[in-house]
């Protein structure tokens, strides 16, 4: 793994260009997914199921396309026991904690007029899970829990079948999850028909969960037809040591993230040279024998490297400026340090904290916000799946307080109609 020193004249490009990363010919992409949801907007099931076939292999007609409920119920009882309590105590964990984001509506009074916030929660949304080769119930579990916990009526899972299979890990997921219907379509296609429905799949209000490029590129496109949860990109870490830490442990915890994508981010920022070389000698050592080594090499040799930094400070900077999807802090008192980190999806405190936990069942959501966004945005939560109203209730008292002065501020816009909406009903309050 590559060391570089923020002493260099190159280094500011470096972070630049590994902070900025692109998605591949983005064009291109943008304009496959354009005509694919297009289609399936117009053509719907027919749409639908062709692209289905063409990029899944997988053969559907309005009897097929939906897994039954059934199926569900048997993939969760059928499956091996240990993967079953797996689930189970992930689900538990999971829902637990997002009990706590919900948001109440509220009322004040004043003067009369009383003034509040319903919050009602969205009638049907659509978790996208990945499916076929590279299948995860974490992802079932993440997207529909908090949708559930939230009062969500209808939660339509949408992941794409290998040759009409859907691993049964994701539907023992889906049914502990509280998904209420399973389509197995995936892709851009997926998103097109969650977003305008078809005769087979209902539109919905909001489309949640990661995917490949196409899925993402398809999200960002109907968005405004339909609400989305975030454009997630490949995955990051940063872990931030001053110079504690075990050298074989950082390394895997670099490594986890970058199998997943070769565009995955992995960074090591550390003011310590001896660390950092033992570090970048233990990714090496391990991607030797890594299952995914080669997607984890492509990672590494294009976006990831051991920054070694003039302090603790420098390196604390850089990681907000990165504003990663996972941080993880590797220092003797990281709850001191938490209180200036400002850009993160999710932070790790300390040695026994690894990434891998919040992926499956610390209980806070894996959909974090990624490619710097964090800066400004959340992980998935409840929160994202309701809606807040303002409610407005005023007493003949408390509008004659306050009319005059709507009136008058009507006038400063030049909005008569404004103005007199309220001059109207004053004239029958007067007596």
């Amino acid at each position: 793994m590559k060391i570089i020193e923020t002493t260099e004249a190159s280094f500011q490009g470096e972070f630049r260009r590994i902070r900025e990363r692109k998605l591949p010919a983005d064009a291109t992409v943008e304009e496959t997914v354009r005509a694919i949801l297009a289609d399936v907007r117009e053509k719907g099931d027919e749409a639908l199921f062709a692209y289905t076939e063409r990029f899944d292999g997988t053969r559907l007609s309005k009897d097929s396309v939906e897994i039954p409920a059934e199926a569900l119920d048997r993939a969760l009882r059928e499956i091996d026991g240990d993967v079953r309590e797996v689930l189970r105590v992930a689900a538990e964990r999971i829902e637990r904690f997002h009990e706590n984001q919900v948001i109440p509506s509220w009322r004040m009074e004043e003067d009369g007029a009383v003034m509040g916030q319903e919050t009602v929660p969205l009638g049907r949304v659509g978790v996208y899970a990945p499916g076929g080769l590279a299948a995860y119930p974490s992802t079932v579990l993440m997207g529909a829990i908090p949708a559930r916990v939230a009062g969500v009526r209808e939660i339509i899972l949408a992941t794409p079948a290998k040759n009409g299979v859907v691993q049964p890990a994701l539907l023992a997921a889906a049914r502990l999850a509280g998904v209420t219907r399973v389509f197995r379509i995936g892709g851009a296609q997926a998103v097109a028909a969650l977003a305008y429905g078809t005769e087979s799949v209902p539109a919905v209000d909001k489309i949640v969960g990661p995917g490949n490029i196409y899925v993402a590129t398809a999200k960002k496109l109907v968005f405004g037809d339909v609400g989305i949860d975030m454009i997630a990109g490949p995955s990051e870490i940063v872990v931030l040591s001053d110079g504690t830490g075990d050298p074989a442990v950082i390394a895997a915890d670099l490594l986890s993230q970058a199998e997943h994508d070769g565009l995955a981010s992995a960074l090591f920022l550390t003011p310590d040279r001896g660390l950092a070389r033992r570090v970048a000698g233990e990714v090496d050592r391990q991607l030797k024998d890594l299952l995914r080594g080669e997607i984890a090499r492509q990672s590494i040799e294009g976006y990831g490297r051991v920054i070694v930094t003039r302090d603790l400070e420098e390196a604390l900077d850089l990681a907000n400026r990165f504003a990663p999807e996972h941080l993880e802090l590797m220092v003797r008192d990281p709850g001191a340090l938490l209180p200036r980190v400002t850009g993160a999806g999710a932070v790790f405190l300390g040695e026994n904290t690894p990434e891998a936990l919040g992926d499956y069942l610390a209980g806070p959501n894996h959909i974090l916000p990624t490619g710097g966004t964090a800066r400004f945005a959340s992980p998935l939560g409840v929160y994202d799946f309701v809606r807040r109203m303002s409610v407005l209730d005023f007493s003949p008292q408390a509008l004659r307080r306050h009319g005059e002065t709507v009136i008058r501020f009507a006038g400063m816009e030049g909005l008569e109609a404004h103005g007199r909406a309220v001059s109207l009903r004053l004239r029958g309050k007067k007596s």
